[in-house]
């Protein structure tokens, strides 16, 4: 989920746009960032688990959950296609496997490591088994059919597992994706929606519905949300989703509907997946309001137009919003438990769900400012790509009459 994109592999948009050869920064979908994490925090703070709840009135808690019931769920999709669509616009030309999995590792990995830890010390430890701590600190928890293994430790953490494919497929799905016919992305496109949209049929059809059964879920059992929603080869397909539109914006072969038109239909789209079978409504029936919206919104920063979204404030919490997403649910969990057993009245309780997320976001801010952003300019490059890059620099900054030795060059850059 990188912050920013450029791009300067000589692929213009279509329409108004940049000079051709250079893409503009996305910071309108980096503002976009924090309100999807937003929608998962309060999915996470509506759970009615000891360990969450805050509301003493049954109606406040299900009317709660009721209404975010889908939140959690729009949220991961939204990452996840956005995921793909922004690795696509930033791509580097001259890029190798290695260079992109080194930057996606220092980037994602030590903030998933300390969140992991503080999941263990300050609430986890008591209710997860030592295989189960250790897979999920490999990132394969979302491999094991198992719900209590996927959601282990620090819950959120496993999309993080499913990323950790989508981004081992980044460089050969690009390679592959970029070989098709801009002229034929949009067939590609619909195949890959008609293939989300139709999972949950394969699902109920094939995966049996007996055993632990989801709360409030119509009858879906945990083994059909693993095989549908989580399992990596499966949620793939949003990611492949992100890559195809991409290079249809990119190509100009993108119809674009705007954002107001994409976010009502995103609206819509939400009301109506509280009121589907659970997993259609989990991924299925926002999907395409969710890439339409993503689109649009990139081709609103491709023309340098202004957006609520790429402001300094929204930008800022984008930028956090990776740690927001895995500091959120310690931070629910160890703020009950330093609450104790009271549950508090309806406005008591929403003063405390706001004043855990103003808690959340200044604790990912530090782990964005002292681990994430420190680590990412100081390890993402290799010390050979470091030296080649100042080299360069040096020779193209030099006379070419000039015969000054490369390597004392690079070391005075």
């Amino acid at each position: 989920m990188p912050a920013k994109a450029t791009h300067d592999s000589g692929i213009g948009i279509g329409g108004a746009g940049p000079r051709p050869g250079k893409l503009p920064r996305l910071d309108s979908l980096t503002g976009l960032r924090f309100p999807a994490a937003l929608l998962v925090f309060l999915f996470h703070a509506s759970l009615g688990v000891p360990w969450i709840r805050l509301f003493e009135s049954d109606a406040a808690n299900d009317g709660f959950a009721k209404y975010v019931s889908q939140a959690g769920a729009l949220g991961v999709t939204f990452f996840f296609v956005l995921s793909g669509f922004v690795l696509t616009w930033s791509a580097r030309e001259k890029d190798t496997f290695r260079a992109f999995w080194r930057r996606r590792f220092v980037k994602i990995y030590p903030n998933y490591v300390i969140t992991w830890a503080l999941a263990l010390l300050t609430f986890a430890a008591v209710m997860t088994k030592p295989w189960q701590a250790v897979v999920n600190l490999l990132m394969v928890q979302v491999w094991v059919p198992d719900f209590a293994t996927n959601f282990s430790v620090d819950p959120p953490s496993w999309s993080l597992g499913a990323e950790a494919i989508f981004y081992l497929s980044f460089p050969l799905l690009y390679l592959l994706i970029k070989k098709i016919d801009p002229a034929k992305l949009k067939f590609w496109i619909a195949g890959t929606i008609a293939a989300v949209v139709l999972t949950p049929t394969l699902t109920y059809a094939v995966i049996p519905g007996g055993g632990m059964q989801m709360p409030g879920a119509d009858g879906t059992s945990t083994v059909q949300y693993w095989f549908a929603y989580v399992l990596p080869p499966v949620r793939l397909l949003d990611f492949a989703l992100g890559i195809l539109v991409a290079r249809a914006v990119m190509a100009g072969r993108w119809r674009n509907i705007g954002m107001t038109w994409s976010a009502l239909l995103l609206a819509v789209s939400y009301a109506v997946a509280m009121n589907v079978e659970h997993l259609y409504g989990q991924r299925a029936v926002t999907l395409v309001p969710i890439v339409l919206l993503i689109a649009a919104v990139a081709s609103r920063d491709a023309e340098s137009r202004p957006t609520p979204f790429n402001n300094r404030f929204m930008i800022w919490l984008g930028e956090i919003s990776f740690a927001f997403y895995l500091l959120h649910y310690i931070v629910l969990a160890y703020s009950r438990d330093l609450l104790g057993d009271r549950l508090f009245s309806t406005p008591v309780g929403i003063a405390l769900i706001a004043a855990q997320a103003v808690v959340a976001v200044l604790l990912s801010w530090a782990l964005y400012a002292w681990v994430e952003a420190p680590l990412t300019r100081r390890f993402s490059t290799s010390r050979k790509a470091k030296a080649a890059r100042a080299a360069a620099a040096a020779t193209a900054a030099t006379p070419a009459s000039a015969t000054a030795d490369p390597a004392k060059l690079a070391e005075k850059v």
